[in-house]
């Protein structure tokens, strides 16, 4: 399947547990289901004008959520955490 880089990334996951990956040059994204490593990658150095170091991967199964008596499963998604090279990092994460 052929994505558009801006495609794959979905959005950025800016929680405290990411936050802290920040200081060993790691980023978090939520990123299209049927993306790889390789996409994922040019992605991000298409988007931030970063060089990657490696790409971690990873499948998020859906949640079993109730609302009263009805039940339901969130959505299934994909998640990267995205290694930079020494000394590149990305600005936008850095001021929120």
């Amino acid at each position: 399947m052929d994505l558009h880089p801006l495609e794959v990334l979905r959005r950025p996951l800016i929680t405290e547990k990411y936050t802290a990956l920040q200081d060993q040059h790691k980023y978090a994204f939520e990123v299209h289901r049927k993306s790889n490593k390789k996409q994922i990658r040019d992605a991000v150095e298409f988007a931030f004008r970063v060089r990657v170091a490696s790409v971690n991967v990873m499948n998020v199964q859906g949640k079993t959520r109730r609302a009263g008596l009805r039940t339901y499963t969130t959505a299934r998604w994909k998640k990267a955490i995205v290694t930079l090279k020494q000394g590149e990092r990305i600005e936008v994460f850095e001021g929120l």
